[in-house]
């Protein structure tokens, strides 16, 4: 790969991301609203997704794209269709446009976050967003799909769970997905052959996990980190009924 692009590079995943995926290509360049600082081998571009000339600008000359900008928590309802929902399209739409061949998609376990905690579930089931964040999540995996089958784009939706260093609650033991296995896998979806489309969730090996490891064989996915080693610290009490945890309200 010459160039990758990272959408919302100085976000808390893309700021892990950008040193982990090192290598992955010639040049990473990073786009967010505001002016980074480039290191050896990146590129910087200031711009915003919501507007397609913006993506179109730091999506050329590009061979795939790590989509992670947007709102990260609940939010009003025009904030989410704006940035989650225009500004995934704008980074399609301009994929598209431009030539691109992969995105990589952050997606979120909240797409389906209204299962009961009684059940584990895989990447078939279908989509019980818990909050207007979960639902753009599933929107942004509905454009994957339509841009997969309609013009060839592959994409693989990542349903992220807890991208956090350490678990430091109850529903980290299976939401976890540490550091170091969040780059593993943004790495594998990058350089897995011929994914076409494809939905998996993005959690560590955990013991407790909620979720099947669809998809996992395909992109050649082995986590090495278990949120298990951390029960002791955060307690075996279980507070929630749904899987969204804080998101889906009792």
């Amino acid at each position: 790969m010459h160039r990758l692009l990272i959408t919302g590079a100085g976000g808390t995943i893309g700021s892990v991301l950008r040193s982990g995926l090192q290598g992955t290509a010639e040049v990473i360049r990073l786009m967010d609203l505001r002016l980074l600082e480039a290191e050896p081998g990146e590129e910087v571009v200031v711009g915003d997704v919501r507007s397609l000339d913006d993506a179109r600008q730091a999506v050329n000359g590009c061979d795939a794209v790590v989509h992670l900008a947007g709102i990260r928590q609940e939010a009003e309802f025009n904030a989410i269709l704006e940035t989650n929902i225009r500004g995934t399209y704008s980074v399609f739409e301009a994929a598209r446009l431009e030539g691109c061949r992969r995105i990589v998609f952050a997606s979120s376990n909240h797409a389906v976050g209204y299962y009961p905690v009684e059940q584990v579930i895989g990447t078939d089931a279908p989509a019980r967003p818990d909050t207007f964040y979960g639902l753009s999540k599933a929107f942004g995996e509905g454009l994957g799909s339509l841009y997969h089958d309609r013009d060839g784009l592959e994409a693989v939706c990542l349903r992220i769970g807890s991208f956090v260093a350490e678990p430091t609650e109850h529903r980290h033991l299976w939401t976890w997905l540490s550091h170091r296995d969040g780059v593993q896998l943004v790495r594998r979806s990058l350089e897995a052959p011929d994914v076409g489309f494809l939905v998996v969730f993005g959690v560590s090996n955990n013991r407790r996990s909620l979720w099947r490891r669809d998809g996992w064989d395909k992109l050649g996915y082995e986590p090495e980190d278990d949120a298990e080693a951390f029960a002791a610290r955060v307690g075996d009490q279980q507070p929630y009924r749904f899987h969204g945890g804080d998101f889906a309200r009792q």
